[in-house]
């Protein structure tokens, strides 16, 4: 199976070792350097159908980058779209939905699947629309975050509130629902005045058990100001 490894402190690559016949996948543009064994060609992965589907969900391009080793081992350095910190997940016993814009590679067994979510999340918290991704198979896929990244560990009975603008991938296997507010039990219109006088705007209420990853920085803000900049 290739070897994924983050490499250097500030805006660090993803370093990817691949032996003869391995391959991955990741975003359009990722690749930084490869070694002369290498081939990379721009795939549709999954059909044309599914590349729209994650097209709609986390706004993936259309078509992929491919990385294989056809002529011996090799390595190569991927680069996130987003200036901050990557994490590699092991995915198999656990999988992960990801949030717009984490996704870099994947390992070649690795799926990224979309499914619908509720109606209250895809209009209100800015996960994925009415389409989210989620892992499927055994492997690992890296992630990228505006900013630093941390772990949250999310346990029965502790919920944990996020700022959905700050989550990165969370563990399928944990609930979440949209809320307006971070605490008490007033009547909507309350809860929403106070959510816009606190600054917060919406946020996510997780609950169960698994992990969360979260970033340090407005990931929704960097990219609203990104498109911004290529309009102009």
């Amino acid at each position: 199976m290739p070897k994924f490894s983050i490499t250097g402190d500030i805006d660090p690559f993803l370093h990817v070792s691949l032996a003869h016949g391995e391959k991955i996948y990741c975003e359009s543009d990722a690749m930084v350097m490869m070694e002369a064994a290498l081939d990379l060609k721009g795939k549709v992965t999954g059909g044309i159908g599914a590349a729209l589907m994650r097209r709609f969900a986390n706004g993936e391009s259309f078509f992929q980058q491919h990385i294989e080793a056809v002529r011996g081992e090799g390595d190569c350095l991927l680069a996130p779209r987003l200036p901050g910190a990557m994490q590699v997940l092991d995915v198999g016993q656990r999988q992960y939905m990801l949030s717009d814009g984490a996704f870099v590679a994947a390992t070649s067994s690795v799926e990224l699947k979309v499914r619908t979510q509720s109606l209250g999340n895809a209009l209100f918290a800015q996960s994925g629309g009415f389409f989210i991704t989620e892992t499927a198979g055994v492997g690992q896929v890296a992630v990228s975050g505006f900013g630093s990244i941390s772990q949250l560990d999310v346990t029965p009975g502790r919920d944990v509130i996020i700022d959905n603008s700050h989550v990165v991938a969370w563990d399928s296997a944990l609930r979440y629902e949209i809320s307006v507010t971070t605490g008490g039990n007033s009547g909507f219109l309350s809860n929403l005045v106070n959510s816009q006088t606190s600054g917060e705007g919406m946020v996510l209420r997780f609950s169960g058990q698994g992990k969360i990853l979260i970033c340090s920085r407005n990931g929704a803000a960097f990219q609203a100001w990104a498109q911004r900049g290529v309009a102009q």
